[in-house]
């Protein structure tokens, strides 16, 4: 039977993690052994579950907890479940729970880039992509649409993050991926030389004067590629372009220069995937 617990004070410490601790500090929870992180919805918590991440605690309205909550809680036997209205859980977490549940989870120890692109023909490489939204948008595009793994250099948003987890559709659990770079001046320079001797031919995805259609037929022919976007605002960082072996542009009309990161990402990994 599962641990169901009303809530009825709002400083119990157990709540901590979902009501009083930013991501960022999630992330330092229970150090040396690893952080933790909040996953929001049945779908998303399910998939965090078949990835073989350890549950630590459950948080919902009451009503989901024999409704679209029934299968995760019987998933989590001897984990707690704190319940309350939707009105005491906004007021708790300061946000509208938009799927209802939540799931504290404890992290796991990142793995190596090297296995990460272990067989992998199609990597995508996120440069400071900050936006949650995005990054998890990403996630989503380059599990639906034939990329195998993904990179992070250490200015991306974390892809545990709720937000970013929530917007993959759980696809953060599905799909491999690591940070590279993530010592002080590693990305571009190392991180490149450590792409290049894992076999990877390199394509920027920027607006240069020697930028190459999408659709250019060498780039489909490489037999292991990696896809590098960047930033919102600034795009990917001069040394990054120079440094990789294309660079590349989607075709625009109607005076249209750019798509959107997340948009971009989807068109590219489609193009770009292994046939």
């Amino acid at each position: 039977m599962p641990e169901i617990i009303e809530i009825t004070d709002f400083n119990a410490p157990e709540l901590d993690i979902f009501a009083r601790l930013t991501e960022a500090q999630l992330m330092h929870c229970f150090e040396p052994l690893g952080g933790m992180f909040i996953a929001e919805s049945p779908k998303v918590i399910e998939r965090a579950l078949d990835a073989g991440y350890e549950p630590v605690s459950l948080l919902m309205e009451g009503k989901h907890i024999e409704g679209q909550a029934k299968d995760v809680i019987a998933r989590c036997p001897g984990v707690p479940v704190y319940t309350s209205d939707l009105q005491t859980l906004t007021k708790l977490t300061g946000f509208q729970l938009t799927r209802g549940v939540l799931c504290a989870m404890r992290r796991r120890e990142l793995p190596t880039v090297e296995s990460v692109c272990k067989d992998a023909k199609r990597i995508v490489i996120l440069e400071n992509v900050m936006n949650p939204t995005n990054v998890g948008a990403i996630f989503r595009s380059a599990a639906a649409l034939g990329m195998d793994a993904l990179l992070l250099t250490p200015g991306c948003s974390d892809p545990l993050y709720r937000r970013s987890a929530r917007v993959s559709m759980g696809t953060v659990f599905q799909i491999p991926w690591t940070f590279i770079g993530s010592e002080m001046g590693h990305w571009p320079h190392a991180g490149m030389e450590q792409l290049k001797a894992l076999g990877f031919k390199t394509a920027a995805l920027a607006l240069t004067d020697r930028s190459v259609s999408i659709t250019e037929p060498s780039l489909l022919k490489e037999e292991k590629l990696a896809v590098i976007l960047g930033s919102e605002g600034d795009g990917l960082t001069e040394d990054t372009i120079a440094a990789c072996d294309y660079t590349v542009k989607i075709p625009m009309y109607h005076g249209v220069d750019s798509l959107n990161v997340a948009a971009a990402s989807a068109v590219a990994f489609w193009e770009l995937r292994s046939r």
